[in-house]
């Protein structure tokens, strides 16, 4: 099987261009000879790159079997790439950078007094909100002791009410409205 070099085998005793040359000649200028020729290495090309496909696919099916032997699951995989990418991150220097920034900005003057005013504004809030609940509560309380209103007292003779038979709307008559 011919190989182009840097593969692992010499390459085609033919070489021929990919690209159209400065020329100006195209793929339509080869023979019919170089034509058969480009197609079969093309062939091959293609059946290596399956070989290759198909050999990459038992290697990897090998190290998924060595892996499990091990007892590492993909999922402990997943972790430790995690665990790795997140020290990564922690050790660079843009993170290292701001992180230090953060420190300089959260020991600063304004940064503590903003943050002491924030909580004392959290705690009125806090206060306020429970001081509402709190009578909102009393009001519901007081609301439930008053004594329920009686239930409707039942009339003791029937009123009759009229029909009115002498109305006769046709369903015309609401499409013209």
């Amino acid at each position: 099987m011919n190989r182009p070099a840097g593969f692992g085998g010499p390459s085609s005793s033919m070489s021929f261009s990919t690209r159209i040359p400065e020329n100006g000649c195209s793929p339509s200028d080869l023979t019919e000879e170089d034509v058969d020729h480009l197609r079969i290495e093309l062939s091959k090309m293609e059946d290596e790159i399956e070989t290759l496909r198909q050999v990459l696919f038992v290697k990897e099916k090998y190290a998924a079997d060595i892996r499990r032997q091990l007892g590492l699951s993909p999922l402990s995989n997943l972790k430790q790439n995690l665990s790795k990418g997140w020290h990564d991150v922690q050790t660079s220097a843009p993170y290292l950078s701001a992180s230090a920034t953060l420190d300089d900005i959260s020991h600063s003057d304004i940064y503590m007094r903003t943050r002491d005013g924030l909580s004392q504004a959290g705690q009125v809030t806090t206060s306020a909100l429970s001081s509402m609940g709190m009578v909102l509560t009393s009001r519901l309380a007081a609301m439930r002791a008053l004594p329920l209103p009686s239930p409707p007292r039942s009339l003791s003779h029937n009123i009759s009410v009229p029909t009115m038979s002498f109305l006769h709307v046709s369903p015309q008559t609401f499409l013209h409205i």
